[in-house]
């Protein structure tokens, strides 16, 4: 008898499985993922939500409650720089580091066909910042995702945070990020004029690189942006966001550069690359992760070389060629 009773609760208990699965498994659509766990997004691909086309008009009020004007980036990305020219920081007691070089904060928000928004960032802040920047943003619904260090020994002492928030309110987000802004020292936004040439040999870089890249006048970086696509839960990340490679060479005179960035990977790609930064000579900083629930799961190496640019390239080249990546240029 209690073996029935047994049979007859697991049957209920089935077809209540199968009650709650059935507008999943029917395609319910977009609010349907609002509600699924982060973790099913690659379970369930039909139910990704993707991000939609913007302009910068659509962005206006955001960038007014964060006090600077933003960017659009392929349609989807409106993209905001808070760089730290606040700041003076030395690397290996003589390098003075640019902001372009290290010392940028930035955050980006995408609406998605649901109708929500995310916003995710990666922002530079003091020692003596940091645990009162993080609690405004924890106070203001603003998640941090990873929290590490860009540059080997270096003063004065500084922080790099990632940033994530999603919801239906962008303006609240923004107010969330820009509560976090206010307790650091960066300053107020100026205009930038035209970029110059930056005295690097950039025809070198790039055919060892087998890439072209940008410069700001001050710095020459190069992007590559993973092949595959990125979800952030439910939520598609367009290309470009989040999972990116960035070369950045700061010209240090004679052909020589401070080389500082970050490289991408997957979990099986982690050791070739970083065999591949130490064969070249490039110094290993960080090992970390800057998200929380991304599928494919992601790994970033952060790393640091002084030396010939055109070798340093080469070196770089090496672990490009150990990761599914394409180049891209001003992202």
């Amino acid at each position: 008898m209690m073996t029935g009773d047994k049979q007859a609760t697991t049957s209920r208990r089935s077809l209540l499985a199968a009650a709650a699965l059935a507008p999943v498994l029917a395609g319910a659509g977009p609010a349907a993922a609002r509600t699924m766990p982060d973790g099913a997004a690659g379970a369930w691909p039909h139910l990704r939500v993707k991000p939609v086309t913007t302009t910068e008009s659509d962005w206006a009020a955001v960038a007014q409650v964060l006090g600077r004007s933003g960017n659009l980036l392929r349609g989807t990305t409106y993209h905001t720089p808070f760089p730290r020219d606040d700041l003076h920081v030395v690397v290996e007691d003589d390098i003075v580091i640019t902001p372009a070089l290290a010392l940028g904060a930035h955050v980006a928000f995408v609406r998605y066909a649901d109708g929500s928004t995310m916003c995710m960032g990666d922002v530079a802040v003091t020692e003596t910042e940091l645990q009162q920047v993080i609690d405004a943003w924890q106070a203001n619904g603003i998640a941090q995702t990873a929290l590490h260090k860009h540059l080997p020994a270096h003063s004065p002492d500084i922080w790099w945070v990632h940033v994530h928030g999603h919801g239906h309110d962008e303006l609240a987000l923004a107010r969330g990020l820009r509560a976090g802004f206010d307790r650091t020292g960066i300053p107020p936004a100026t205009p930038s004029g035209p970029p110059s040439p930056v005295d690097l040999d950039i025809a070198g870089i790039e055919a060892a690189l087998g890439a072209k890249g940008s410069s700001d006048g001050v710095v020459y970086k190069a992007v590559f942006a993973r092949r595959e696509t990125i979800c952030d839960g439910h939520l598609v990340l367009p290309s470009g966001l989040g999972a990116t490679s960035a070369f950045i060479f700061q010209p240090l005179g004679g052909g020589r550069a401070a080389l500082s960035g970050d490289c991408v990977m997957l979990a099986e790609e982690v050791q070739n690359v970083l065999g591949a930064l130490r064969q070249g000579g490039i110094q290993l900083v960080e090992l970390h992760n800057h998200h929380l629930t991304e599928n494919p799961r992601l790994f970033f190496t952060h790393f640091w070389a002084v030396g010939d640019a055109v070798e340093l390239a080469a070196a770089l080249r090496l672990a490009v060629d150990a990761t599914n990546v394409v180049p891209t240029s001003g992202v």
